[in-house]
């Protein structure tokens, strides 16, 4: 199957958002000259991208007991829902509200 240019720079862009997360997370991110995006508003950006509605997002946490090696689990908490994100490298992020 052939992807065009845009689901290419959109995969792009997951794997970078990714690789950030997870470097973040295990605590091995280099001390960089400017600060990086919190991991709440990216994975906010990525609800809303998927058409999820995530007004005023407060928290992101990592979900070490249900992640797997190529499959990180967050949970975000919104103003107005909870969500569950499995991140996968190649995919649209799996989203499931939960309460």
């Amino acid at each position: 199957m052939r992807r065009s240019l845009a689901d290419r720079a959109s995969l792009r862009m997951w794997r970078v958002a990714i690789m950030v997360l997870t470097l973040l997370d295990t605590g091995c991110m280099a001390v960089a000259a400017e600060p990086l995006e919190d991991p709440t508003n990216i994975l906010a950006a990525q609800l809303r991208d998927q058409g999820y509605e995530c007004n005023r997002p407060k928290s992101a946490e990592r979900d070490v007991q249900a992640s797997k090696p190529d499959e990180e689990v967050w949970i975000v908490q919104c103003e107005n829902a909870k969500y569950r994100m499995r991140l996968d490298p190649d995919m649209a992020a799996k989203v499931e509200r939960i309460n």
